[in-house]
């Protein structure tokens, strides 16, 4: 029978979930104790709180949780019953809407303004572009509920997008 050493990580969903971690993630930053240095949005070059600020996963979900209710709203107003196709394609695509045409005029949507937050763009501008791949990435929502060690969903990530308070 053989053992393994303490040092080895078993198998399972622990080592799975440090494996993605760790590539989705990048290198770890740690301290000389051996703990992980710094706050979220750090590594970004962002302030640690304030304005510029990452925005917290509770008011991002809270802001989305508005658009989504207000894309409904749009729909019924249509005729299209939420729980038909044609009411859930529809909710979807004012949803998406709505993401393209807020967030490339004014940087933020509804909910993301009640909830004091605004879409920025890493190192320029928010352009056209980055909000066509983001609300792109963001609508199957998988890459919304895949976040970093900052917070930043995968979404943002691909688009070079951030949200940050306002």
């Amino acid at each position: 029978m053989t053992q393994t050493p303490a040092s080895t990580p078993k198998p399972g969903p622990a080592s799975a979930r440090t494996a993605l971690g760790g590539w989705l993630e990048g290198p770890r930053i740690e301290s000389g104790a051996g703990e992980e240095s710094g706050y979220r949005g750090e590594r970004l070059g962002l302030p640690e709180s304030g304005p510029g600020s990452l925005a917290s996963q509770g008011r991002r979900l809270g802001a989305l949780m508005v658009d989504w209710i207000i894309a409904e709203l749009i729909a019924v107003a249509f005729g299209w019953h939420p729980g038909t196709a044609a009411g859930t394609w529809g909710t979807l695509a004012i949803f998406g809407a709505e993401q393209l045409l807020l967030l490339s005029t004014l940087g933020y949507t509804i909910g993301k303004r009640l909830f004091g937050m605004r879409v920025g763009k890493l190192g320029g501008p928010l352009t056209p572009l980055h909000v066509i791949v983001r609300t792109l990435l963001l609508l199957p929502l998988i890459p919304a509920v895949v976040w970093d060690r900052d917070g930043r969903g995968l979404h943002d990530r691909l688009a070079g997008t951030v949200v940050v308070l306002r």
